[in-house]
Order: C-alpha cells, then structure tokens, then sequence
C-alpha cells in the first residue's frame, strides 16, 4: 500500500495515450493549440482541448489568454511540470530497453 497508491496517484495524472506526449510537446516550444495538435499525430482537436483542460486542472499546463485582436491562446508548462521530467526521462529510456528487447533485429 506504501507504494501503491503513490503511484496509482501518479498514474492517474499522467494516464492515458496523449498526456505525456501533450507535456514533451509544450516542453518543446509547441505554445498554440494547432502547434500542438501538429506535433502529436493521431490526436484529435477534441481530445487535445479535454487533455489539456485536464492537464490545466493538475497545475501541470498554463493556459493564457492574450487579449489581442483576434484573441490568442497560448499553454506553457508551470514550473510544477519540470517534476516530471526525471520520469519522462525514465519511460523514455525503458521504452528504448524495451523495444531493443521485443525487437532485437530493430
């Protein structure tokens, strides 16, 4: 129990097929909503907006509004998110074990 709930806690947040690349992508430099949607492929604008309205809701992304003509949008990672990048780093470097593992001719 000591250990998992923590993690259930962590999955929770990070869950699913387009969290984490949604955080790489804004970590990036990808700041408008169509820059995003164009780095992740397969992402649909639906599921991009309930993502990253999650993602805004667990402190991890910054929406921001410039009043301008026409109106910006713009998402930033809060600095809250740079908590993530030792496990993004992690799944990164499993996932490249992993796939020499499954795939070895690869």
């Amino acid at each position: 129990m000591e250990t998992i709930l923590p993690v259930r806690d962590t999955l929770d947040v990070i869950n699913g097929k387009w969290k984490v690349p949604i955080i790489i992508s804004v970590g990036a430099g990808n700041d408008r909503f169509t820059d995003i949607q164009e780095s992740i492929p397969g992402i649909s604008p639906k599921v991009l907006a309930k993502e990253l309205k999650d993602l805004e809701q667990h402190q991890l992304i910054k929406r921001i509004v410039i009043d301008d003509y026409p109106v910006k949008i713009s998402y930033q990672l809060e600095p809250y998110a740079d908590s993530l990048t030792p496990i993004i780093r992690a799944l990164k470097d499993w996932g490249i074990t992993h796939r020499k593992k499954i795939f070895p001719t690869i």
